[in-house]
């Protein structure tokens, strides 16, 4: 019987390729547009008759929920948007609105309205940004250094933004009439984890169903899977749900010439520890991450293919793989991030109050409310949800899925020399499924989003 496994996975190893045979030919009628931009550079160093107009330079900053930068968000409307793009904001064809002040919402209609529409989504905002923290160039300075542009929000998210209404604003001058009618949605808040939730709202009470959206998200891998050949492409199918949770801790204060048994910060520390030494359970195989490296495997080398190709078999010796490495933990379960710890006020005082937060995304296979009753181990420590949603459902893939197929086909036909993968991602506009059914995530290099020269 051990035989006879072995045969089978070595016949899987060298025959085994999901996309065998898959027909895609219902999605071959596409049309191509030849897009003939004059400088492609218009995201960051062109401005508008002088004035500041350039996307990176204008500081959309989401510093909390109630605290953005609405001055600029005005600018980014007034100043730039409506002056670049002429023709999206006058058009006839066009819809637009304005959605809770600052987020913006285009329909163009298709020449087809019985088919369902989709949606093109991303933001405005960006998160803060201080020189620093190590910057190259000024955060908001749009410099151009050794062929990059340098500047908040070139990878997060304006450059989709600029994308969008660029391509459409070379459509609608070309008269160009779509099949299918689309929307985008431009949010203003996803920073401070409204994702845009105003939009999704009133999309809702429209009664609109989408067919598929597409919003920011997983990355092209080049690299970052060791033994893969070649980069590969991944396009979202769900979201990690995530959860901020604030730990603290009070108890008596005191001074440090006079200790008491325990201390609020000690306490807290030992809480954590115990989070960052017990991981969330592995989960590989329960959410789409299974799916990805079996649309991989045929472009690993021995003895990753042979794995890889059987994972119904090797499941749990590629989850365990995978948990040692920091570039694929997140594949295998819910991760645990430390951001933020605050106490004291000064170096010979014993606080009575300490509080740490930490940041969750959590895995398919796991609920919000799951994750919490891990959480709590310790009656001194309260914990508290300041935020959280549980994953989103799993998006269906296969080839009778208009939505994953001509975002595969448009990645396959643009990088030819990508493998494209089902995935899912940490980050993404949180659109249920009473309003989409599909939802599609792609991006292209999120290395820096957020980090120093973003």
């Amino acid at each position: 019987s051990i035989t006879l496994l072995f045969l089978v996975a070595t016949v899987r190893t060298f025959t085994f390729d999901v996309d065998a045979g898959l027909q895609l030919g219902k999605w071959e009628n596409t049309t191509a547009i030849s897009l003939n931009l004059r400088s492609g550079r218009l995201i960051a160093l062109d401005t508008v008759n002088g004035d500041k107009g350039s996307a990176i330079q204008i500081p959309t900053v989401s510093f909390t929920e109630t605290n953005v930068n609405r001055s600029a968000l005005r600018e980014f409307d007034g100043l730039l948007l409506r002056k670049v793009f002429p023709k999206i904001f006058s058009s006839s064809l066009v819809q637009h609105e304005l959605v809770g002040n600052y987020s913006q919402l285009f329909r163009i209609p298709g020449s087809e309205p019985d088919l369902e529409p989709y949606m093109l989504l991303a933001h405005i905002d960006v998160v803060p940004a201080d020189e620093a923290d190590g910057w190259d160039a000024p955060p908001f300075s749009a410099q151009e250094l050794n062929g990059f542009i340098y500047g908040r929000g070139t990878i997060d998210n304006k450059q989709s933004v600029m994308g969008i209404l660029q391509a459409s604003e070379y459509l609608l001058e070309r008269g160009y009439t779509p099949r299918r009618s689309f929307y985008i949605g431009l949010g203003h808040d996803e920073e401070v984890r409204f994702f845009g939730s105003n939009i999704v709202k009133l999309l809702k009470s429209q009664g609109v169903k989408l067919q598929y959206v597409l919003d920011e998200g997983l990355a092209v891998l080049d690299g970052i899977i060791n033994g893969l050949d070649g980069p590969a492409a991944l396009i979202g199918i769900s979201e990690k749900g995530q959860a901020t949770v604030k730990l603290s801790v009070s108890s008596a204060p005191g001074h440090s010439s006079m200790l008491p048994r325990e201390s609020s910060i000690g306490i807290l520390a030992s809480a954590v520890n115990r989070l960052e030494e017990n991981l969330m359970p592995r989960l590989f195989g329960y959410g789409p991450e299974r799916s990805t490296f079996e649309h991989l495997a045929h472009k690993f080398g021995l003895p990753l293919r042979f794995i890889t190709s059987n994972l119904w078999f090797f499941s749990p010796l590629l989850s365990r793989v995978l948990e040692r490495i920091n570039n694929t933990n997140a594949f295998v379960r819910t991760t645990t991030a430390v951001t933020m710890f605050n106490s004291g006020v000064k170096i010979n005082i014993i606080p009575s109050y300490a509080e740490v937060f930490v940041n969750f995304r959590i895995h398919s296979a796991q609920t919000l409310q799951e994750v919490l009753e891990l959480v709590k181990s310790d009656e001194r420590v309260k914990v508290e949800l300041v935020n959280g949603f549980d994953p989103l459902p799993i998006s269906s893939y296969d080839e009778q899925v208009f939505g994953f197929q001509i975002i595969k086909k448009t990645v396959q036909s643009m990088f030819p020399q990508l493998t494209v993968a089902p995935g899912k991602t940490s980050d993404a506009f949180l659109l249920n499924t009473d309003t989409c059914e599909s939802l599609v995530i792609f991006g292209t290099d999120m290395v820096c989003a957020e980090t120093e020269n973003d």
